[in-house]
């Protein structure tokens, strides 16, 4: 019988080991993500994942928040944050840490997300990674891309140009921790 889990038989870290707990060099940048709902879902997702941190910029709302909360679950207690007035200075930030930056975007010349090879390549790399995921309607600022070591893109077959900025989130946070726990 497939009957469900529990909490307990799920083995899930509790909010202090997961602090205590060493995290996947991921970093997540929302750059101008105006839903309180879908930064909280990012959240839980990189809590989910074990990631190490997001970098909320601009219009983003920032914990402690009501809105963030209902979808967070209490990832925004978990999860390590910190606020950039600025998506640039965010990304000039990182790669002064050694990050190799990517922009989650429909570009020319993007690396196609389902593209093995080229995912294994970036994730090979020694260097902590960041991907930018950006704004409801307008996606990540062109001079933010401009600043990236490349965008990556989740290819579509359907009649809208864009899918629901969390639920991109979760799919490339999946997609590059799968690959990343390999290295």
């Amino acid at each position: 019988m497939n009957n469900k889990l529990t909490i307990a038989e799920m083995n899930r870290l509790t909010a202090e080991a997961f602090h205590q707990a060493d995290k996947l060099p991921l970093t997540i940048v929302l750059d101008n993500v105006r839903s309180q709902h879908n930064i909280g879902a990012v959240f839980r997702t990189a809590d989910a994942f074990l990631l190490e941190k997001i970098c909320l910029c601009g219009i983003c709302c920032c914990p402690p928040n009501d809105e963030i909360h209902k979808t967070a679950l209490g990832a925004e207690l978990t999860v390590d944050w910190q606020y950039f007035k600025d998506t640039k200075d965010a990304v000039n930030a990182l790669h002064q840490k050694g990050y190799k930056v990517y922009a989650i975007e429909q570009v020319h010349n993007s690396i196609r997300l389902e593209d093995e090879a080229a995912i294994q390549r970036i994730v090979s790399c020694k260097e902590p990674i960041a991907i930018i995921f950006g704004h409801e309607v307008f996606g990540v600022q062109q001079e933010v891309i401009n600043l990236c070591d490349g965008c990556i893109e989740i290819t579509q077959y359907g009649t809208k140009h864009s899918l629901n900025v969390s639920v991109t989130a979760g799919i490339a946070m999946h997609r590059l921790s799968s690959f990343m726990r390999q290295r």
